[in-house]
């Protein structure tokens, strides 16, 4: 069996044993393939020993099924022990590079809402939770009255919302308007609202990069530098994901070797430090940072 047949089967399985139920159009519209297709599937599974139980349009794979405990034993959380584990993940301190990791792990097994619940409150709450529709239903959303920092303009924008951010500060879009790939700041949401229309440019759906110092953009850009132990404690302070990237190569001395989305977020670290950090990579670097500097001069 070939790769994406065993990652259908996957999410076939995990479709039939999670909190939701589906339809075989359901399951057809969310893997892209023919509802024919989806019952080959369910078929395997009948053939493999699983119990699959229909109710109505609905199929689900039946807890009495051989495997079925000891599977879902390994993959699958109830709504109770997703909020303690979450909850007891979210009490570990900021700056732990590993509290990063853990989430990044549990967002790939937990259902969106259950984390959702746990990390959101008041307006945001109920913006996020229809963006959880939305992705799950694969949905168009209207983002009204949306403050873009770019634009300075509030104005409604028509998305296809596809990926959150790590603790759902952003979600990843498609805007047709723009014909591009963005995140939209929950905090800058009036209100969501969900619409009928499906997603019409799924094929285009790709999230992009998000660097060390939490600039984004779909292209990187290297950059080296050489840091005291007063600059790279205070990079740690500041960005904790950037101690993955820190390489110690004396008493003083530091190496940060990364890729960032932009030069703006790591050239205002720089400007900061001008005596505790050192250029010694990326050429077009240093030529950002010139530019800042010659600007600075003529605005004075």
């Amino acid at each position: 069996m070939d790769q994406p047949k065993i990652d259908r089967l996957l999410r076939i399985m995990k479709m039939l044993t999670g909190n939701s139920s589906a339809t075989l159009e359901q399951l057809a519209q969310r893997l892209g393939i023919s509802e024919r297709s989806v019952y080959r599937y369910i078929d395997t599974f009948r053939e493999a020993g699983f119990v699959i139980r229909k109710k109505g349009e609905v199929y689900r794979i039946d807890k009495s099924s051989p495997y079925f405990r000891d599977i879902s034993q390994l993959i699958h959380f109830t709504e109770e022990e997703a909020y303690i584990l979450k909850s007891a993940i979210e009490s570990i301190d900021e700056n732990n590079l590993i509290k990063q990791n853990l989430k990044k792990k549990l967002y790939t097994v937990y259902n969106y809402r259950i984390l959702a619940e746990t990390i959101v409150k008041g307006k945001n709450a109920v913006n996020v939770n229809r963006l959880v529709d939305a992705i799950g239903e694969e949905r168009q959303v209207v983002l009204r009255e949306y403050s873009s920092a770019h634009s300075r303009v509030i104005r409604d924008r028509l998305v296809e919302p596809f990926a959150f951010t790590t603790n759902y500060i952003q979600v990843w879009a498609w805007e047709p308007e723009s014909q591009s790939n963005k995140l939209f700041r929950l905090s800058r949401i009036g209100e969501v609202k969900l619409l009928n229309q499906r997603w019409k440019d799924k094929s285009c759906h790709e999230a992009g990069f998000i660097d060390i110092f939490r600039i984004h953009s779909h292209h990187l850009l290297p950059v080296t530098l050489k840091l005291t132990l007063r600059s790279a404690t205070l990079l740690i302070e500041e960005y904790p994901l950037a101690e993955k990237e820190l390489k110690k190569v004396g008493d003083n001395e530091w190496i940060l070797q990364t890729s960032v989305c932009s030069f703006e977020g790591v050239g205002r670290f720089v400007a900061g430090l001008p005596n505790e950090v050192q250029v010694i990579g990326s050429e077009a670097f240093r030529d950002f940072l010139r530019g800042k500097f010659l600007q600075g001069l003529r605005n004075l």
